[in-house]
């Protein structure tokens, strides 16, 4: 706060003519000069510190988070997500959840991606144990007797896990990318990671479907 100040007092002596101040003479030591070295003190006081205080202030209130933060729930601290036990009905509810944290990735893809491929691979269940996609094709497979057709249910499953196996992969290659002779970016493999998490969500309603479990 205090630099603050001396940079706004500084910038705005630097422009004193805009404000009309006197001409200091101050440092002649002319008592002709100390009217005017009283008027810019009093200046600098009443008009310039306070303005200062009030930027900074400003810049110090805390402003509402960008919806994407309120997405970016998943990282490092987040509690772990266990290895799944249960009946059919809690398989519906983890399925449930893991679509919600996919849509959260896809939502708010180029903010997480900011910080790696790792951090896509935490939302794909593939990177440690955060997101409610860890463990999730054993989850499904649970469920194939729950199935409205259990032939579709297959075939969308193996295309869902494909899909996932293929964002995985991009994700993981993206954290090499810079040091490969290929001319292939980190960017533009999460890209291709992205593609492929919405096919693969595209492939989770297919299931949802068929579970009559609610996709949205």
């Amino acid at each position: 706060m205090i630099i603050l100040i001396i940079y706004t007092v500084t910038a705005y002596l630097s422009t004193g003519h805009a404000f009309n101040l006197p001409t200091s003479d101050c440092h002649r030591g002319h008592r002709s000069g100390m009217n005017n070295c009283q008027d810019r003190r009093r200046f600098i006081v009443q008009e310039i510190i306070p303005h200062a205080i009030t930027l900074t202030t400003a810049s110090s209130i805390i402003l509402p988070t960008p919806a994407w933060a309120d997405a970016l729930l998943i990282d490092k601290s987040s509690p772990d997500i266990p290895a799944f036990k249960g009946d059919a009905s809690d398989a519906k509810k983890r399925f449930q959840s893991a679509i919600k944290d996919v849509d959260s990735l896809i939502a708010n893809y180029d903010e997480i991606a900011k910080s790696g491929g790792d951090n896509v691979r935490l939302y794909l269940g593939t990177q440690g144990v955060k997101s409610n996609m860890y463990g999730i094709v054993n989850v499904l497979k649970s469920l194939k007797e729950e199935a409205d057709d259990i032939v579709e249910y297959t075939e969308a499953l193996n295309e869902f896990e494909a899909y996932l196996f293929q964002a995985d992969g991009a994700a993981y290659q993206s954290l090499f990318a810079e040091f490969s002779t290929a001319k292939i970016t980190p960017e533009s493999l999460l890209q291709i990671a992205k593609g492929d998490i919405v096919n693969m969500r595209k492939f989770m309603s297919e299931l949802a479907s068929q579970l009559g479990v609610d996709a949205r």
